[in-house]
């Protein structure tokens, strides 16, 4: 039998066996049932209309926002979250599950995406606004979750599964419930706006310290689009951290991640225990081998726009290859040889042997290298 082979038919095995232990360590009906009647619950694909065709596998649309919710007025000091929120998406990502269950693609849509809003009524108001250009993350607190699927489902021309929506507040709450979180960067990074201050190599970041890391803008050139290769990374090491953690097994571990989440993490209604449950069995056996991550690929990351000012214009060809893969559970395509100067936002590697996204480029003019 082939080496792919084997190694696919040793994932299958597993996974079946993680979901026995799930079950019978109590934490597949008491535990997962229990979080997913907590989880906040949206309507995000009511009345929606025209949607793309469903493709295989599952994907998920996974959104970060920047609601200050539950924080103190010194909580928001400390983590460099003062101000109002415009309860807009602050990171947005289509994650996408193969349907053998054997791969994950996770992809980050640039939130200056510039999109056209479907016609819709504001939240809480009988305000209608018409359809409009504008940037993707405003999709949000424009029209709610129902305009947000709508936005990523237009630009992509993927049909989006679920809704998971995550804030400020539960996110750095995981990450302590964790133990904290160890990442690794090549130079110091620094940015007094988010509050971030690491030195070269190793750190174990705080729930704070995690939130720094995912939100600085002013650490290099790249702004956003570094941001989103930190936030990628930032994932993968938080899933191996809960995989390795052995948080996955322990149904105490488990409940308490729940209630570290469950204020301020919203989901559609058909995400229900037993797809949470399914997640959590992949979600144990996550490893380089099994996971992609790309961004989409951009012909111009400022673009002015009347009246939005800076924007970002995806590379339409490239990005329909991008999301041409995931429509047909395909591994994510490589840029090809005429790749232009924003091919880094694209795929970093093929499935069979996925690059972590790269490390924060600065300028390593005299100083002594770090290697992750």
């Amino acid at each position: 039998m082939p080496a792919r082979s084997r190694r696919r038919w040793g994932i299958r095995i597993a996974s079946t066996l993680s979901a026995l232990v799930l079950t019978a360590s109590g934490v597949g009906h008491s535990v997962v049932a229990g979080v997913a009647d907590g989880v906040g619950r949206v309507d995000a694909f009511g009345g929606l209309r025209d949607r793309p065709d469903a493709g295989s596998g599952l994907n998920i649309l996974l959104v970060g926002t920047d609601s200050r919710d539950g924080l103190t007025e010194e909580e928001r000091a400390r983590y460099h979250v003062g101000g109002t929120s415009c309860r807009c998406a602050d990171a947005i990502l289509l994650l996408h599950v193969s349907e053998d269950r054997e791969r994950v693609s996770m992809v980050s849509l640039p939130r200056d995406s510039l999109t056209t809003l479907p016609a819709h009524t504001m939240p809480d108001s009988t305000e209608r606004h018409d359809a409009h250009d504008d940037k993707l993350n405003s999709a949000l607190s424009h029209g709610g979750p129902q305009l947000m699927v709508e936005a990523v489902e237009g630009l992509t021309d993927t049909r989006i599964d679920h809704y998971l929506e995550v804030s400020f507040v539960s996110f750095m709450r995981a990450v302590d419930q964790l133990g904290g979180v160890e990442v690794c960067t090549t130079e110091p990074l620094r940015d007094a706006y988010a509050g971030l201050d690491l030195p070269a190599g190793t750190s174990t970041l705080d729930g704070p310290g995690a939130l720094a890391y995912v939100r600085a803008r002013h650490v290099d050139g790249a702004s956003d689009f570094g941001r989103m290769e930190r936030q990628q990374r930032f994932l993968a090491a938080f899933a191996d951290k809960a995989v390795s953690g052995g948080v996955l097994l322990n149904p105490g571990k488990v409940a308490a991640m729940a209630e570290a989440l469950l204020d301020s993490v919203r989901a559609d209604e058909g995400l229900d225990a037993e797809q949470m449950l399914e997640l959590a069995g992949l979600m144990r056996h996550f490893t380089t081998a099994s996971a992609e991550f790309a961004s989409v690929p951009v012909a111009d990351r400022q673009h002015e726009a009347p009246g939005l000012g800076s924007t970002v214009l995806w590379d339409e060809r490239a990005a329909d290859r991008l999301f041409d893969a995931l429509r047909h559970d395909q591994p994510l395509p490589r840029p090809g040889p005429d790749a232009g100067p924003d091919a880094e936002t694209g795929p970093g590697a093929p499935a069979e042997e996925p690059a972590a996204p790269a490390d924060d480029a600065q300028d390593t003019t005299g100083a002594e290298a770090i290697v992750c």
